[in-house]
């Protein structure tokens, strides 16, 4: 069966910005949309691990959620990231995002508490049919210490809500195995920024990106000239901003980027709810001279 596409390109997930004594900062929030839209951003990504979720109240998550929607008011897909290490709450709060209008789901897998491959199937099978909607598996073991295996994505590939995977397993041949071995079942999309060119190569239909928050357009070029198949196009961009792809991630994600936007004067303070906090004054440092080198700061 021939699943719905959510978006191809480039989506941003993007970071919630917060005042220094860590409010949202809700008026500098609508300028990071209104930024990304008029960069050509493909989809936006609200309450990802990028957008800090994992700090945030239930009420706080979909407020953001729901702001995030009805600023984009239909113009490019809103994913409403909703995963969790507790299936049960995954999917009251999936529900509620759907409720809000949401176009998809982005479904980490379960932190922590890790599980099974067999766990993964049951879980993600009960989420997707409760919520009877498009989720997007969200694959990052360097966090959660839980890794999908490609006979796992086979058979999750077989739900008709379970559309896609953001891979972020670092694995080009992982990527290449779920490609051959799902087709059409299972879309592809990376997780990191500088694998985007190789996954896209191997079929994956776009990105979800951190560095998009910084430089929409670019992103958005990169991975319209893979659509197209203007390697030569995607190679030089992905050659000229390599730097950042990896500069932004110097830290713990969303720190980097989050100065980045600051430095770049797009948000006013670069304050990140504990556990995280703001980069070393060396890191930081060195992300400024990056930053200098391309002119945006």
């Amino acid at each position: 069966m021939k699943k719905d596409l959510i978006f191809t390109g480039a989506g941003t997930a993007l970071v919630t910005p917060f005042t220094s004594a860590g409010e949202i900062a809700w008026e500098e929030l609508d300028r990071l949309v209104e930024f990304q839209l008029e960069n050509k951003i493909d989809a936006i990504i609200a309450c990802g691990t990028t957008g800090e979720a994992a700090t945030m109240t239930g009420e706080e998550h979909l407020k953001v959620i729901d702001f995030i929607i009805k600023k984009v008011a239909g113009r490019v897909p809103v994913i409403a990231g909703t995963g969790s290490n507790d299936t049960a709450f995954c999917v009251e709060l999936s529900l509620e995002a759907k409720e809000l209008g949401a176009d998809g789901l982005l479904l980490v897998t379960p932190y922590y508490n890790k599980t099974s491959q067999k766990g993964l199937v049951e879980s993600f099978n009960f989420i997707a049919d409760q919520v009877k909607m498009p989720c997007i598996l969200y694959n990052v073991p360097s966090r959660t210490g839980c890794n999908i295996q490609v006979p796992t994505y086979v058979e999750l590939s077989k739900n008709p809500y379970i559309v896609a995977v953001k891979e972020a397993s670092g694995n080009a041949a992982v990527a290449a195995r779920i490609a051959a071995q799902c087709g059409e079942d299972l879309t592809i999309y990376s997780g990191e920024d500088n694998m985007t060119l190789a996954l896209m190569a191997l079929g994956g239909k776009g990105v979800i990106s951190v560095f998009s928050n910084a430089l929409p357009r670019q992103m958005h070029d990169l991975a319209a000239a893979m659509l197209r198949g203007d390697l030569d196009t995607a190679r030089k961009l992905n050659n000229q901003y390599m730097d950042l792809m990896d500069g932004f991630f110097l830290d713990v994600n969303p720190i980097p980027i989050k100065e980045a936007l600051y430095q770049m004067g797009l948000i006013s303070s670069n304050f990140c709810r504990l556990p995280l906090t703001t980069m070393t004054e060396e890191g930081a440092g060195k992300l400024l001279a990056m930053l200098k080198a391309h002119q945006l700061a």
